[in-house]
């Protein structure tokens, strides 16, 4: 008999049953399991858990007989219903806890991952030839970019410089509300999300589930057709324009010329060797500027590769780390995403788009939650369990380092080389947040003092030491001494600790 093969719910795509060497036998039997251990564990945003079993259902119903879906309460008692103690393949999967669930079952034979661009032996290679240190982001991405050909003209980069982001990190135009970008796909909802949100008002009312968030009309891919339907939407009609302004932040127009495809490439439904061959194909045919699809490029394969590699390179204990000595617990209204109690407008309107959609771009994420988070001092685990929860292309390998290690600066170091954070004059100047908000980006102390402002100072008095031991912040420290009214900014900042700004 030909072995079953156990698809995770974010093994969606056709690059998981291709049979070979390191993959399932030809036309296996699939095994797909709903645990519903996984939401109750967690308190999930609701369009996340929508999503994932949506597109599992999706994915069931494509295979047809192929498969046998089961819903059970974990996985080891859907291991048990579908293969009948039978010996199962299933491919490396993508967070600690399912690695070690899958080495402790007897009858399961883990092939290598998939889903990503490099096997781990030759990140591990070149990881070993930098002594194991200083294992930078930039270097990485040159690297792969060498290793794969990918985006290369013989031994140059394509365009003559690997890095773009002298041209990708302009702010939004002036008095405009959005971009005017062309719309992102939409997926159209059917038969199988109504069931899916059927089971999850029920799971809500009888079984104690609960969720965060708001779960309105899906938004995002939940099959191969729909994620391809996203992918060349994404490279005909928005990469040309996706790069100047990629770190920009207008209120009005959360997505601009973003890919969304972040959710699709952590489900599996997407492979990330046809993203980046798809925007360097539209480079090479003139349809797009070489600096917005080596900005598409650099998520993809400098980013998102990087991430995954360093999650397995730093090992389950790097969720630990606390480097800062960070232990203020989340505030309710961060945790519940109330929006409507915030009356700072840039952080009231990323919450808001958390709340609704569970998604941001990369800059709220980083420069807005993120970095509220690191100037209260909250437990970056608390921050980093949020963020899983709470974004629907949220995953452990995804969050971990990026939360973590980016974010909170938790690993002192081992993935960037300084603290992200800022004051409100970077908000203002990166977004339109700051038109008519209470607080003034300028101001502060007093009333309008903004909180960013505040919490920027605020933080750097509170880890002067080490920030002043940082070549790439002691300026900010200099800057710090001379603050006539350094009191009175650290006064003012902690009325932020007793409710939201």
């Amino acid at each position: 008999m030909i072995t079953p093969h156990w698809l995770f719910g974010d093994q969606l795509g056709p690059h998981f049953l291709t049979p070979g060497a390191d993959g399932p036998g030809r036309d296996a039997p699939v095994v797909l399991i709903e645990a519903r251990s996984v939401f109750r564990r967690r308190r999930f945003h609701r369009a996340k858990a929508h999503l994932v079993l949506s597109a599992m259902r999706h994915r069931a119903a494509e295979l047809g007989d192929r498969v046998v879906h089961v819903q059970a309460e974990t996985y080891r008692e859907g291991l048990r219903e579908a293969a009948q103690d039978r010996a199962v393949t299933v491919h490396h999967p993508t967070s600690h806890a399912a690695h070690c669930l899958v080495r402790s079952l007897p009858q399961a034979r883990m092939l290598p991952a998939r889903g990503f661009l490099l096997p781990p032996e030759r990140f591990r290679t070149w990881a070993a030839g930098r002594g194991g240190n200083h294992l930078r982001q930039e270097d990485f991405y040159r690297w792969v970019r060498r290793e794969l050909d990918l985006l290369m003209d013989g031994d140059a980069p394509a365009g003559g410089r690997w890095n773009h982001d002298h041209a990708n990190r302009e702010p939004p135009p002036k008095d405009v509300r959005t971009l005017g970008a062309p719309a992102p796909y939409r997926p159209r909802e059917d038969g199988i999300d109504e069931e899916v949100r059927a089971d999850l008002d029920r799971w809500e009312r009888e079984d104690g589930i609960r969720f965060v968030g708001r779960d309105g009309p899906r938004r995002f891919p939940a099959t191969r057709r729909e994620a391809l339907t996203a992918l060349r939407r994404f490279v005909e009609h928005r990469l040309a324009g996706f790069g100047p302004h990629e770190d920009a932040m207008l209120a009005a127009d959360p997505v601009m010329s973003h890919s969304l495809l972040s959710s699709s490439l952590s489900l599996g439904l997407l492979d990330p060797a046809e993203c980046v061959a798809a925007a360097e194909s539209a480079w090479r045919a003139g349809r797009a500027p070489v600096n917005s699809v080596e900005g598409f490029v650099r998520q993809i394969a400098g980013w998102r590769e990087y991430v995954w590699q360093l999650y397995w390179h730093f090992g389950d204990d790097y969720r630990n780390r606390n480097a800062l000595r960070h232990h203020a617990p989340l505030p309710e209204w961060f945790r519940e995403l109330d929006a409507d109690s915030v009356t700072a407008r840039c952080l009231a309107t990323v919450l808001a788009q958390v709340r609704d959609t569970g998604w941001t771009h990369h800059i709220p994420r980083l420069m807005l939650l993120g970095s509220f988070a690191l100037q209260r001092g909250w437990h970056p685990r608390e921050v980093t369990d949020w963020f899983h929860r709470c974004f629907v292309d949220g995953y452990d390998w995804v969050m971990l380092p990026n939360v973590t290690g980016m974010s909170q600066y938790a690993d002192g170091g081992r993935m960037t080389t300084k603290p992200y954070t800022s004051g409100g004059a970077y908000i203002h100047r990166m977004s339109d947040l700051c038109d008519g908000c209470a607080y003034r980006p300028s101001d502060r102390t007093g009333q309008r003092a903004c909180p960013y402002t505040t919490g920027y100072w605020s933080f750097t008095q509170r880890h002067r030491v080490l920030l002043a031991g940082n070549q790439r912040t002691a300026r900010t420290v200099r800057g710090l001494d001379r603050l006539g009214d350094l009191d009175e900014v650290l006064r003012t900042d902690r009325r932020w600790d007793e409710g939201p700004p």
